[in-house]
């Protein structure tokens, strides 16, 4: 019931659905293959080992969410809300399941993750938590997940930094790996 009162831009027609636009740019904004491809971008233009290091572990925590949150979906197959209009940007399979959101796992992982690794000033600190934030709550409002598949998914992603942190790929554990780059 909430969620359907929440997808306030789930269709051009509905209360809000000339936000839909603004919508799905911050829905890309947290879309896996963006993500990817420029985490792997800056690992092939890195110069330096410690940038490498960072990077290489942001990948793997992509990665390790993408295939997390696919594993999740099969498992549970919880159906889209029927109000959500299937135009998502680049999906699979198992994209046709909302729980838990993909992106909202994504948005928290790598907020957790570049505050961690990041120095920057509280101002911007400040906006990468509201980014995450405002990702989960444009996946409801776009009709595309119910409020718990997004508040399961910033739980999931939260948690899986610490199985990131948990498994840190450096030099030492993982030479091969760094030999490549």
């Amino acid at each position: 019931w909430a969620s359907k009162r929440l997808g306030v831009c789930a269709g051009e027609g509905s209360a809000w659905g000339s936000a839909r636009p603004l919508m799905k740019v911050i829905e890309v904004s947290g879309h896996g293959i963006p993500w990817l491809l420029g985490t792997f971008y800056g690992l092939c233009q890195s110069d330096s080992s410690a940038a490498r290091e960072v990077l290489l572990n942001l990948l793997f925590a992509l990665v390790l969410d993408l295939v997390l949150v696919a594993v999740v979906k099969g498992l549970v197959r919880r159906q889209r809300p029927s109000h959500n209009k299937m135009d998502m940007f680049v999906t699979i399979s198992v994209d046709k399941y909302s729980f838990p959101s993909g992106h909202a796992t994504r948005a928290a992982l790598v907020c957790r993750f570049v505050l961690h690794h990041l120095v920057l000033a509280v101002p911007l600190r400040v906006l990468v938590v509201l980014w995450a934030l405002i990702v989960g709550v444009s996946r409801v409002m776009l009709g595309r997940h119910n409020v718990t598949d997004v508040l399961f998914g910033l739980l999931l992603g939260y948690a899986l930094y610490s199985v990131v942190e948990y498994c840190w790929l450096s030099p030492l554990s993982a030479p091969t790996l760094f030999a490549l780059w």
